[in-house]
């Protein structure tokens, strides 16, 4: 009993020293786009200039994604969304 508790304990505490919240993942090198608005946005809280952007619509990529869906799904019900 004590054996199991002591391992819980032991997990959760090397989960928890593992964990730090957004640091994980990175590597340590100078951003060549530190402070650009384009790809930033003007604060870190903010979307970014490049998101921004706007594309018109192509309706053949629309038939050519239902072509493709056909050829991978056929005989099988495709739900839309969720």
């Amino acid at each position: 009993m004590i054996l199991k508790n002591s391992f819980v304990a032991i997990f959760f505490a090397l989960l928890l020293a593992s964990c730090d919240y957004q640091k994980n993942n990175n590597i340590k090198q100078k951003d060549v786009n530190e402070g650009d608005v384009y790809v930033y946005g003007v604060h870190p809280d903010s979307a970014a200039v490049q998101t921004k952007n706007k594309y018109t619509a192509k309706p053949e990529n629309e038939i050519r994604a239902n072509k493709i869906r056909e050829k991978l799904f056929s005989g099988k019900e495709i739900n839309q969304g969720n």
